[in-house]
């Protein structure tokens, strides 16, 4: 009786699982059940928007010093307290029928939903109250062309919902003919930042469609294949964000306008990603397999650990941010995760619909492969005349762009730089500075034993920008807490300084226990935790990676080489980055969690295009050697991931419809990655290292015995893949 090699065994088992999947009947269970999981996810995808959580103070972990005096103010001062400033400007002085009508719209605001009890504070009760010795801020300027009026909204929980129609009712309300109106602080920026993401679940998810749409043209040169991958992508995103509400909703993850922009973007890019890699595989095996079905589980066999090795490296990565203390940074590992792990319905579809799908180039049985002497495959063969030559160069290339990193600076954005176009509450902010004006909603928050209350006080005078403390109040436990106004932009690094400056004043003070919060406290402690994520999560996203490719590829050197070249690629796109940043985009500087989403998404997705590589050139090797089935791989898949490249690219590219610095340079920088990956690191470098080292690649493995140089005409001679 005659016995199959264990070996051949195996691959025979692979493909009966591989075909299983997309069978005659099978295939129409799987989109069955797509169809059906689609339908329940939609009905919560919609309401994904309404479970975000947008406040900066729900983001920091408890430890930070910010988090712990909010916790101790609970009793006495709301945290869902928005202070806003509604900002009025004349040019040549507000006249006294400007003053009347503002002084008329303090009591209409304060009649509004929302608008707390102790009131609006207009200029006149100012004045009146500063005349009786109350430390009250000063709400018109000297030169008399501005004034504003203070106001504390408080929506509870829903604050963030129910701030774009409190926003609409005040400009409805106060109103200034002639002049201009701005609404400002808190409530201000909050109305902006909602704003800035409206049409985030529509709007982005179109453009990004759209964009996806036409480069699926070019690449398939059909009108109707690009249908199949669009629609797997819409049923991905769909039962994504359906996913990630119900954890927001009953696992309380944190989801926040940002993380759902990355989510269809991720969802849609890396999607396509997959779906062209398949397709490509699949109409290769088309035009060896008479059967549809015999050539789709062929193709699965074959391309699936390339596409599970990738999907895994993506989400695992992703799952790191997971261990972030910033609970935005965390929220996003599980949101981008599912987001991956959820676009497999491509298969049942291809087979469903045969080859027509692919007119009207249909790839018939027997017809030529021709990847053997495309560009890729010519690419290949000049690499192969200097192979290190080629590697060091390119390596020298790559460091010398990693020189722009000396330039990004991360220190933090000002409110006026963290948008890409000027909002209203920028506006107002901005005549505010112009015109000696403090922000009174931007205060410090100092919380302190009572009985050290004084010394307290008298350790925080003579700080630079620091105003007058108010009033101590009482809190339990023989605590006491006061604020004082920040004269600087929340987010600014001058308001971080002053932060700085009043924290090291009262830790000095014996017994006090003191501790300094408020706004600017929280973007501080928001940069401090970003930093130490950076530090803890991408080195374990590194050693996540890198033993993926080791268990995929069965070898040690080959995966230290492909970390070493992301890396090298992940510092050339940010250096080249910051110098578009800052010379091109002119933007003032990046938010502190820039470098570590822009490391996570590009080591992540970088790795990609290495795999899809190196699998190939491991599958051919088994036949051809090392170095010839370098040239193999490189040839067969060089067309199929320059594709998948300008997709992903491109996607994250439409990051920056959203009027946000933020995800601009995130969109920007993990676009130039991509790119480099895909036309230098991935064709080139990686290339010239294999056919450099030949068998070595796959130490300590053998599974190059026979480790021949190429010959000339070996090089040149027609590549023909493994059947």
């Amino acid at each position: 009786m005659h016995h199959r090699p264990p070996a051949v065994e195996l691959e025979h088992m692979h493909r009966q699982i591989a075909g299983s999947l997309t069978g005659r009947i099978t295939k129409w269970i799987v989109l069955a059940a797509a169809l059906v999981i689609t339908g329940i996810m939609a009905t919560f995808s919609t309401q994904l928007a309404d479970v975000q959580n947008n406040e900066a103070s729900s983001w920091l972990p408890e430890s930070a010093e910010s988090t712990r005096v909010l916790d101790e103010l609970s009793e006495s001062v709301d945290p869902n307290d928005i202070p806003t400033l509604v900002v009025y400007h004349r040019d040549g002085g507000l006249t006294e029928d400007d003053l009347a009508q503002i002084e008329e719209h303090g009591p209409q605001i304060a009649e509004l939903d929302g608008v707390t009890d102790q009131g609006v504070l207009t200029p006149a009760a100012a004045e009146a109250a500063a005349a009786q010795g109350a430390p009250v801020p000063t709400l018109v300027s000297d030169d008399g062309e501005v004034a504003y009026l203070y106001f504390v909204l408080n929506f509870g929980d829903e604050g963030w919902q129910a701030i774009p129609a409190a926003a609409d009712e005040i400009r409805g309300i106060a109103t200034l003919d002639g002049g201009e109106v701005h609404l400002a602080g808190f409530g201000g920026q909050a109305a902006d930042s909602a704003e800035a993401f409206e049409g985030i679940d529509t709007n982005l998810i179109f453009a990004t469609l759209a964009v996806v749409i036409v480069i699926l043209l070019f690449t398939y040169r059909s009108p109707i294949l690009w249908v199949l991958p669009i629609f797997c992508a819409v049923v991905a995103n769909t039962v994504a964000t359906g996913l990630v509400y119900l954890l927001a909703k009953y696992a309380d993850l944190t989801v926040n306008g940002q993380s759902q922009a990355i989510l269809s973007i991720l969802v849609i890019g890396a999607g396509t990603d997959y779906a062209l890699l398949l397709v490509a595989r699949y109409r290769e095996e088309l035009r060896r397999h008479a059967d549809r079905h015999d050539a789709m589980a062929f193709a699965l066999h074959r391309a699936s650990p390339a596409i599970l090795a990738s999907a895994a490296t993506v989400a695992v990565g992703m799952l790191c941010l997971s261990f972030a203390e910033l609970n935005s940074t965390a929220g996003l590992g599980p949101v981008a995760a599912i987001g991956v792990v959820v676009t497999m319905l491509l298969p049942a579809l291809l087979v469903i619909c045969g080859r027509w799908v692919f007119w009207p180039k249909r790839p018939g049985f027997g017809s030529p492969e021709p990847t053997a002497d495309g560009l890729w495959a010519r690419v290949g063969r000049r690499i192969s005349h200097r192979p290190r030559r080629v590697w060091v160069t390119t390596t020298g290339l790559l460091l010398l762009a990693c020189l722009g990193l000396f330039s990004l600076d991360t220190s933090g954005l000002a409110t006026e730089d963290t948008y890409t176009k000027e909002f209203d509450s920028i506006k107002g902010q901005k005549l505010l500075d112009e015109h000696g004006l403090s922000d009174n909603s931007n205060t410090v928050q100092v919380v302190t034993d009572a009985d050290s209350a004084d010394d307290v006080l008298a350790a925080l005078e003579g700080i630079d920008g620091l105003g007058t403390p108010g009033e101590v109040q009482p809190l339990a436990d023989g605590r006491a807490w006061f604020e004082a106004t920040i004269d600087a932009d929340i987010s600014s690094s001058t308001a971080a300084d002053i932060v700085d400056a009043s924290r090291e004043a009262v830790h000095a003070v014996d017994g006090a226990e003191a501790l300094v919060g408020g706004g600017s406290a929280f973007y501080l402690d928001t940069k401090i935790a970003s930093e130490r994520d950076s530090w803890v999560i991408m080195p374990l996203v590194l050693a996540v990676v890198l033993l993926i490719l080791i268990g995929l590829l069965r070898a040690l050197l080959a995966p230290l080489i492909l970390i070493a070249t992301v890396v090298l690629s992940f510092g050339a796109a940010l250096g080249i980055s910051a110098l578009l940043f800052e010379y091109v985009f002119g933007f003032a500087g990046s938010d502190p969690g820039f470098p570590l989403f822009a490391f996570v998404f590009l080591v992540a997705l970088g790795i990609d295009y290495n795999i899809f590589l190196m699998t190939r050139v491991r599958e051919e090797t088994v036949q051809h050697g090392t170095r010839r089935g370098s040239l193999i791989g490189l040839a067969s898949t060089g067309g199929v991931i320059t594709s998948a490249g300008v997709v992903l690219a491109a996607t994250f590219l439409v990051l920056g419809s959203l009027p946000l610095v933020f995800l601009a340079e995130l969109g920007v920088a993990v676009a130039l990655g991509v790119m480099l990956d895909t036309l230098v690191v991935r064709s080139v470098l990686v290339t010239a290292i294999n056919l450099d080292l030949g068998a070595k690649i796959w130490w300590p493995s053998s599974l190059d015995r026979d480790d021949a140089p190429l010959t000339a005409a070996e090089a040149e001679a027609p590549l023909e893949t493994v059947h």
